[in-house]
């Protein structure tokens, strides 16, 4: 099986779709197609390619090394690269010339401004005459106190109960890649969290009834469920199916 089925086959195990995969990834939809058909033009060189191929692995929950090793035999070992390689821009930018304003706008924006100060002059003058004609009308001053408006406070989120079914997943910080997750109710089916958590990051659920989990890469990750460890020690995919605490007495 080439590349490009490997990571297509691992996919569609994965129940992702091509969007999918590319929000995750930052890859575009059209690059993500054409290396699942074994076409590598369009990902800029050798050594953007094996990037893709490491990041599309990582979110479909497969192995990126037997990939890039593959890649390797086919494409030959990683050249080094040259600082404008990296650095350099693909195309000429190009840097459009601001133009001054034009004599027209400048007299357009002036007779604006003399029109307005006139207007503003005429109705000041106006209100003026009013007042005197009316008599001074009485000033109401702000209280020295003002009552203060109070502030909502926040309600408090509910704290987790002993029946509660409390998930923590820690991902090594020293590894390579990240883990995909896929965490769903067992009830319905229905999702509660599916994406990438990235190396050094730990993310807790609290639910109240059972639910299924989906790892992509056990090894590198210390699960608990309700302060207990379990193992992941799977070199694939994990499937767990949590359920919630026994109630005692």
């Amino acid at each position: 099986m080439s590349i490009g089925e490997s990571l297509a086959d691992a996919r569609h195990q994965a129940g992702l779709s091509v969007t999918q995969v590319s929000q995750q990834t930052r890859i575009r939809e059209s690059i993500i197609r054409d290396i699942e058909q074994d076409d590598f033009t369009a990902c800029g060189g050798d050594f953007y390619a094996r990037g893709h191929i490491r990041s599309i692995a990582g979110a479909v929950g497969t192995d990126p090394v037997p990939l890039i090793s593959e890649y390797d035999t086919e494409h030959g070992p990683l050249r080094p690269m040259k600082a404008a390689d990296v650095f350099g821009p693909a195309k000429p930018i190009k840097i459009r010339e601001r133009r001054s304003p034009s004599l027209t706008m400048i007299v357009i924006v002036v007779l604006l401004a003399i029109i307005g100060f006139s207007a503003y002059h005429l109705v000041t003058s106006h209100g003026k005459q009013s007042e005197h004609a009316a008599g001074t009308a009485p000033t109401v001053r702000p209280s020295a106190h003002p009552t203060p408006t109070p502030t909502p406070t926040p309600s408090p989120k509910p704290s987790a109960t002993p029946d509660d079914l409390v998930v923590t997943l820690a991902v090594n910080p020293t590894a390579v890649q990240g883990c995909w997750v896929l965490l769903t109710k067992a009830s319905d089916g229905s999702q509660i969290f599916m994406g990438v958590v990235p190396a050094g990051t730990t993310m807790t659920w609290t639910e109240r009834q059972a639910v299924l989990m989906t790892l992509g890469n056990p090894p590198g990750v210390v699960l608990t469920v309700n302060g207990k460890k379990q193992n992941t020690d799977v070199p694939n995919v994990l499937h767990l199916s949590l359920s919630l605490p026994s109630r005692s007495g």
